[in-house]
This record gives C-alpha cells, sequence and structure tokens, in this order.
C-alpha cells in the first residue's frame, strides 16, 4: 500500500505544508511527548498547541497567536486559498523561532537526557 492509496481511501487529504507550520507544532508536540503524552487522533493540532500551557507553562497570549495561525491555516487549506498574507507568514515564523527557543529551555531544565550535545 502507498500514500496514494490511503489518500484514495480517505485517509489521507493533500496538503501543502510551510516550515513555519512543521517548526510551531513540532515543537508543541515536542513538549508533550516529553511530559509522557501524545495528541489522541481528534482535534490533534488543536490540542497540542493547547498543551502548551499544562507542559511547559507557555503564556495563553502566546498559545492564542498560534491557534489563531492554526485556525487561519485550516481555513486557507479548506476554504479559501490565499489567506495568509505575507506578514502573517513571517509573524508565524518569528512566533515558531521563540517558541522553539523556549521549549529548548524547558527541556535543558526539565528533560535533559531528551536532548543531544
Amino acid at each position: 500500500m502507498t500514500l496514494e492509496d490511503w489518500l484514495k481511501n480517505g485517509w489521507l487529504a493533500e496538503h501543502k505544508t510551510s516550515p513555519q507550520e512543521i517548526a510551531a507544532l513540532q515543537v508543541a508536540a515536542a513538549a508533550l511527548r516529553a511530559s509522557g503524552y501524545r495528541a489522541a487522533r481528534e482535534m490533534h493540532h488543536y490540542r497540542t498547541i493547547q498543551s502548551l500551557a499544562l507542559t511547559a507553562g507557555i503564556d495563553s497570549d502566546l498559545i492564542h497567536q498560534l491557534d489563531q495561525f492554526r485556525r487561519k491555516r485550516n481555513l486557507g487549506e479548506y476554504e479559501r486559498a490565499g489567506l495568509v498574507s505575507e506578514q502573517e507568514s513571517e509573524e508565524m515564523i518569528a512566533l515558531a523561532l521563540h517558541l522553539r527557543n523556549m521549549i529548548e529551555e524547558w527541556l535543558r531544565t526539565n528533560h535533559p537526557a531528551l536532548l543531544e550535545d
């Protein structure tokens, strides 16, 4: 079986990603997994982002910003193309990098064995 077969079966949807999307979601997932959990399938991205408050104590304003970008990405992917501006894309990149730095520091403090030198 191939990914194309999965697509035909309706198990996958085609998706164009971006480095900023991968960075922010993967950083949030890293914190959740370091804490011994992973998001269940339903509302996976939402729960992964929201878990940042519980895993790394991330400020609710930052989580809200991430969630706004997540929602906008969903709208752009499923309903309207071109919804995200160049400026918003740049803001998301900066936000993802900031979050990565915060989670790296949190990992160093709380789960240093999970970081490679």
